[in-house]
C-alpha cells in the first residue's frame, strides 16, 4: 500500500462526507498506514477538526483487504463515537473504498455477551432474584419494573441486534440482568433451542466476517488483561478516545467480592444443590458481612496493604462454601432435563465460579495489586496497581495505535510528549512512535481561556459563594448557551440550588443528575439555545454542541482527582517510593488531559466563538500551571474578568446581529 493508494483513498472517502481531505488527515492516515506496514505502535494527538476518524479508517479497511491481512479492531470509550462510526462515518468510507477494493467492505459492532439479548431468558418466567417480587412480576403485574420488562419483551420482536444500546428507552439494570446472561452463563450455542438466532452469537458471527471490528474498550481491555479470546483474530488495534483508556481498562478489571453477592446464591443452592450447601454458603457470606462490617465501624484508611487476618480468614471460608456450592449444582444437575432448567444452572454456576475466582485473586494479591473496601454498598475490591504490567505482552502481539484530542501531558518518563502514555500502556521505549496534528481551527482568534485570578484557590470544602457569583456574572453576561462542568457531585449539586434561585429561570437550566444518561441532556442543550448545561466529568468529555448553542465553558476547578481515590493513590505511592514524584508522574498529567479536554468543548467547529473560564487561580499560582496551561488548546489567554465578559456580551446573537446591521 503506496503513499498515493493512501491518498486515493482518502479522497474517495471525503467525497463521501462532501469535502476533501484535510492536510491533518492525509498525515495521520499516512503514518497509521506505515505503523500497521512495519508492526510498529503509534501514538497520535490529532487536534479537533483533524477528522481522525475518516484518518484511521481508510487506512484500516485498505489493510484489511491485503493478502492474507486480518481484519482491524477500533476500540471506542463512548457510545456516542462508536454510533458515529457505525451509522455515519463508515457506510460513507465503504461506499467511497468500494470501487478502489478487491471485494466489499464491510464492518460490524461486536461487545460482551451481557450487552446482548438472550431468548433463551425470555421464554423463561422473570427471574425472581432481579429485583423485588412485588415490582418485578409476571405479564399483568402493577410494579414499574414489570412495566420496563414488558417494553423489552416488545422490543424483542422488533430489534435486529438485540443489542441494549439500541433500546429506544434506558432500563433499570436488574431488568436487563433479567432478560440477559454472562460468558460463563450461557449454556452454549449448541446446546440452546434459541443457538441459530441469538443476538450474541449472530453478532460474533458478523464480527467474524468483517473487515473492520467496532468495539468498546472494556471488551478490548478483557482481550489483553484477562488473555481471553473475545474478539475475532486480528493483527492491528486502533483506540479512539485514548485518552480514558487507562481509567477503562483499569475499571475492566477491578473485580468485586460482596458478602450480599453470595447470599443472593443462597436459595438457588439449596434448590439446585442441597440445602445443606446452601446453609454453609450462608454462614460464610454473614461471616465476611460481620468482618467487613467490623472493621468499616474502626474507620481509617480503606485502603489495604494486606488483607487484615480477620476478613482473610472469612474469605477463605466463603471459598470453601461456594465450592462446596458448586460441587452440590454439578452433582444435582440432569443432562435430561429441559434446556430451561440447564440454563438456570448454568447461570448458578457462572455465578459461583466468578465469586471464586474473586477470592482466589484477593487471597493471591500481591504487591502488584491494589485492595480496599467499600462501605455502600459493603464490599472488598482488587485492582492492578499498574495496567502497563498486565498489558505487555499483548501489546507486544499486535500493533497499536492509540489516538485522541488530548495526549500529551506533562510527567512522562521520557522527553517525548506521549512519554505518559507509553509508560501506561507498559510500550517499550523503542517501540513507538509519536505523531502531533495541530487542528485546523484558530484558537486564539476564535476564543478566549479566562482565569480567574482574583478568585481564593480552592479548597475541599464545598464550592465558595464568591466562586458560584462569578459563574452567574458569567453565565448573565453570554445570555445562557453556557456549559458548567464540575469536579465532584457535590459542587454540581450546591450549584443547581444556587442557579435555580440567582438565574431565576431566566435561561432553561438543564442538570445532570446521578445515573442519568448524558446524551439525551446534551440533545436538549444542543436544540435550546440560550441553555445552560450543569453536569460533572462524563461531560467533560465527548460532548460535541457547535455553533451558538455553546459560547461559555465554565470550569470549576482543576480536576485533580480525589484524595481517597485508592488506585490513583497507591500508583502515586509507588512513583513516589521508586525515587520519582506520584504528583508530576500520575496526578497531574491525569488532570492536564481532562482539564483539556473539558476547555476542547467549546471549539468544535471553524466559527465557532466563546470562552473558557477556568475559576481556579492555581492556573497562574501554582507552578505546574504552566504545564496545564501548555496542554490546552491555544486559545486566547486572559485573566481579566471585564475582557471575559465583554467578549461574551458582544457573542450574544443580538449584539452580533447588531454589529452586522447596515
Amino acid at each position: 500500500m503506496t503513499t498515493d493508494d493512501v491518498s486515493a483513498a482518502l479522497i474517495a472517502a471525503a467525497e463521501q462526507v462532501g469535502g476533501r481531505p484535510r492536510a491533518g488527515q492525509l498525515v495521520m492516515a499516512e503514518a497509521i498506514t506505515a505503523a500497521i506496514n512495519t508492526h510498529e505502535h503509534l501514538i497520535v494527538q490529532a487536534g479537533t477538526g483533524t477528522g481522525k476518524s475518516l484518518a484511521y479508517l481508510v487506512p484500516a479497511f485498505l489493510h484489511a483487504d491485503g493478502d492474507e491481512a486480518q481484519p482491524v479492531v477500533i476500540a471506542t470509550a463512548t457510545l456516542a463515537l462508536q454510533r458515529q462510526l457505525i451509522e455515519h462515518d463508515i457506510p460513507r468510507v465503504i461506499a467511497g473504498l468500494a470501487p478502489l477494493m478487491r471485494t466489499e467492505p464491510s464492518a460490524a459492532v461486536l461487545k460482551g455477551r451481557h450487552h446482548y439479548l438472550c431468548r433463551l431468558r425470555l421464554t423463561e418466567q422473570p427471574d425472581p432474584g432481579a429485583a423485588a417480587p412485588e415490582l418485578f412480576t409476571e405479564p399483568g403485574g402493577t410494579g414499574w419494573l414489570s412495566s420496563q420488562f414488558q417494553q423489552v419483551r416488545a422490543w424483542s420482536e422488533e430489534t435486529i441486534t438485540g443489542d441494549r444500546d439500541d433500546l429506544p428507552e434506558p432500563v433499570d439494570g436488574r431488568v436487563w440482568r433479567s432478560v440477559s446472561v454472562t460468558s460463563r452463563e450461557c449454556v452454549g450455542r449448541q446446546r440452546c433451542p434459541e443457538g441459530d438466532e441469538c443476538f450474541a452469537e449472530l453478532a460474533r458471527d458478523r464480527a467474524r466476517a468483517a473487515d473492520v471490528v467496532v468495539t468498546n474498550h472494556a471488551m478490548l481491555a478483557i482481550e489483553w488483561i484477562d488473555r481471553k479470546p473475545v474478539l475475532p483474530e486480528h493483527d492491528a488495534v486502533i483506540i479512539d478516545e485514548a485518552h480514558e483508556w487507562v481509567d477503562r481498562a483499569t475499571s475492566a478489571a477491578t473485580a468485586d467480592l460482596a458478602p450480599g453477592a453470595a447470599e443472593a446464591l443462597v436459595s438457588a443452592v439449596s434448590k439446585q444443590g442441597d440445602g445443606r450447601a446452601g446453609q454453609n454458603l450462608a454462614l460464610a457470606a454473614g461471616a465476611l458481612n460481620e468482618a467487613l462490617t467490623q472493621i468499616s465501624a474502626m474507620g481509617g484508611a480503606q485502603r489495604w496493604v494486606q488483607v487484615p487476618e480477620s476478613v482473610q480468614s472469612a474469605i477463605v471460608g466463603l471459598r470453601s462454601a461456594l465450592g462446596g456450592s458448586l460441587t452440590a449444582v454439578v452433582s444435582g444437575a440432569k443432562e435430561s432435563a429441559p434446556v430451561t432448567d440447564q440454563a438456570v444452572s448454568q447461570r448458578l454456576r457462572g455465578s459461583l465460579e466468578e465469586l471464586i475466582d474473586v477470592c482466589d485473586r484477593i487471597l493471591g494479591a500481591g504487591s502488584d495489586d491494589v485492595l480496599w473496601w467499600d462501605q455502600r454498598p459493603l464490599r472488598l475490591r482488587i485492582a492492578p496497581l499498574s495496567i502497563a504490567q498486565v498489558m505487555q505482552r499483548s501489546v507486544q502481539e499486535t500493533t497499536v495505535i492509540a489516538t485522541s484530542a488530548t495526549l500529551s501531558a506533562p510527567g512522562g518518563r521520557h522527553s517525548e510528549p506521549f512519554g505518559h502514555i507509553a509508560g501506561a500502556w507498559g510500550l517499550p521505549a523503542d517501540s513507538w512512535t509519536g505523531l502531533d496534528i495541530d487542528s485546523p481551527f484558530d484558537y486564539a482568534k476564535q476564543g478566549i481561556v479566562y482565569v480567574a485570578a482574583h478568585l481564593a484557590a480552592p479548597g475541599r470544602d464545598l464550592i465558595a459563594d464568591e466562586v458560584l457569583d462569578h459563574m452567574a456574572e458569567l453565565i448573565e453576561a453570554s445570555a445562557g448557551s453556557a456549559l458548567a462542568l464540575f469536579s465532584s457531585w457535590r459542587a454540581l449539586e450546591r450549584a443547581a440550588e444556587y442557579f435555580r434561585v440567582r438565574l431565576g429561570g431566566a435561561f432553561p437550566l438543564l442538570v445532570q443528575g446521578r445515573g442519568d444518561a448524558v446524551a439525551g441532556l446534551v440533545e436538549q442543550f444542543r436544540a435550546q439555545p440560550g441553555s445552560v448545561l450543569a453536569g460533572t466529568v462524563s461531560l467533560w468529555q465527548g460532548v460535541d454542541v457547535p455553533g451558538d448553542a455553546c459560547r461559555l465553558v465554565i470550569i470549576d476547578r482543576i480536576p485533580f482527582a480525589p484524595p481517597d481515590d485508592p488506585v490513583l493513590a497507591a500508583r502515586m505511592e509507588t512513583a513516589d517510593a521508586n525515587g520519582g514524584s506520584g504528583f508530576a508522574q500520575v496526578a497531574l498529567p491525569r488532570a492536564a488531559v481532562l482539564l483539556a479536554q473539558g476547555v476542547g468543548r467549546l471549539i468544535r467547529g471553524p466559527q465557532d466563538r466563546g470562552v473558557v473560564a477556568v475559576l481556579d487561580s492555581r492556573m497562574l499560582t501554582k507552578g505546574y500551571g504552566r504545564q496545564l496551561r501548555a496542554a490546552l488548546p491555544p486559545l486566547w489567554l486572559t485573566d481579566d474578568p471585564a475582557v471575559a465578559q465583554a467578549a461574551l456580551t458582544r457573542l450574544r446573537p443580538e449584539s452580533v446581529k447588531a454589529d452586522e446591521a447596515p
